[in-house]
């Protein structure tokens, strides 16, 4: 009976998980290295992540630097963060790219919420939709040999574990909104 129950909380936790990953790529007008996780360079003909390239510090509340390992690999570098979504031009010095992170203007900040909403509400959905899987698979085992009543109680533990995941989105939305808001 359990092992039905936790196949769909690893499924809710996963989502969780996601939304966490999500949220720790907007950056909050501090430098933030995982704004560089999802970014891949062009090493060699393979794609890359960027943290396989370079060295990634932050020298200052606002910048990040990436020192590479081969300097033949700004070009590279460059180019990827150019491409990607993270909205920053990079600079470089012939031996480290500099990317300068701007104060966030009131207005970016309103927007970001929303984006940080809409992705709490897309992380909501997720959950909500392992549990009506779960819901739907529960139903089908009273054919088999399980009661309704056995039913009935893993439907209530998958709708307590959807609350607690719900919850917890929430609060991740709360504090991820708070971050961005502060100036």
């Amino acid at each position: 009976m359990n092992e039905r129950l936790n196949y769909y909380e690893e499924k809710m936790k996963k989502a969780y998980n996601h939304l966490e990953m999500d949220y720790s790529t907007i950056r909050a007008g501090r430098a933030n290295p995982h704004v560089l996780d999802r970014i891949k360079v062009d090493y060699y003909g393979t794609p890359t992540p960027i943290q396989q390239v370079g060295n990634i510090t932050v020298p200052e509340p606002r910048m990040l630097q990436i020192a590479p390992w081969e300097k033949s690999m700004i070009k590279a570098i460059e180019k990827a963060i150019m491409a990607s979504d993270v909205g920053i031009t990079p600079s470089n010095d012939g031996a480290v790219i500099r990317l300068v992170f701007p104060e966030l203007t009131e207005e970016r900040r309103k927007d970001l919420v929303k984006d940080i909403k809409k992705k709490a509400e897309d992380g909501k959905v997720a959950v909500r939709n392992i549990r009506r899987d779960g819901n739907d698979a529960f139903k089908k085992l009273v054919k088999e040999e399980v009661s309704e009543d056995e039913v009935k109680e893993l439907q209530d533990k998958l709708q307590k574990l959807t609350d607690k995941y719900i919850k917890d989105i929430e609060k991740l939305m709360d504090e991820k909104s708070q971050e961005i808001m502060k100036v």
